[in-house]
């Protein structure tokens, strides 16, 4: 895979991503449900806190899932504290391996792992939960500000089955809220693809949270960082209110 600064800094992201694992930690699945492993598989690409957080929630729920890094092996601790469910691959292979992806890693490296992974992502249901920052991913920030991040992250990941999920809010609060008692914390998510919708509303459901679907991927804009659906820590109810949507 050709050297780019982005996935430079995703590769930082992750060794900086230490202070992390003692959260992930807790969400060790039980005995029965590492046994049972009934799950569909996920791959995730991007395994530091929110690729961490969230996939170690899906292993919870009993679905396999293999984390990925350019260097698997800064993963073993990670994976080790997950239990039998968890595993570590190249990028490749996580895509190879999940029926689902999800995608965490920083925005500026989406054009790279397009060229590199496109054919690879093809027909995959994709959840992205990928950020635009404009003082650490440069243009392609412009393009999320002027047309939408839904709309810019389906140009550069193009054949995969796309759904925003997961961007809205930091780790920390997902490993807290997650399986809460009802209300449940709600997640906002946009897609073009109804059948992709439906997988992601699954995993979200799978991790602890309720979704709430806020329109196509044009719409993500709504739940961009600026938009009125970002960092909104709110039930399902509280959060369509929010954003005019029907009960």
């Amino acid at each position: 895979m050709p050297q780019h600064p982005s996935l430079d800094r995703t590769r930082r992201s992750l060794l900086a991503a230490s202070g992390a694992w003692a959260v992930i930690a807790a969400l060790k699945p039980e005995r029965a449900q590492a046994q049972a492993g009934t799950g569909s598989r996920i791959g995730v690409i991007g395994a530091g806190r929110i690729g961490g957080t969230i996939g170690g929630l899906w292993v919870k729920a009993g679905h396999p899932v293999m984390f990925s890094s350019r260097h698997p092996e800064e993963l073993k601790d990670l994976v080790s504290g997950l239990g039998p469910l968890a595993s570590a691959g190249t990028v490749a292979q996580a895509i190879a391996f999940g029926d689902a992806l999800f995608i965490a890693v920083p925005y500026g490296a989406l054009p790279q792992i397009g060229k590199d992974y496109g054919s690879a992502l093809k027909g995959k249901v994709l959840l992205d939960a990928c950020n635009a920052v404009a003082s650490r991913d440069g243009s392609v920030a412009d393009e999320v500000e002027q047309e939408g991040i839904g709309v810019v992250s389906q140009k550069y990941l193009a054949g995969a089955r796309l759904v925003r999920a997961f961007n809205t809010m930091s780790y920390t609060i997902f490993a807290r809220e997650a399986n809460r008692p009802e209300p449940r914390l709600a997640i906002p998510i946009a897609g073009d693809d109804p059948e992709a919708v439906k997988v992601a509303a699954g995993l979200v459901r799978d991790a602890g949270f309720d979704p709430v679907v806020v329109g196509k991927l044009a719409d993500a804009r709504r739940f961009q960082r600026g938009g009125p659906g970002y960092g909104q820590s709110v039930s399902a109810a509280e959060l369509r209110q929010k954003l005019s949507l029907a009960p």
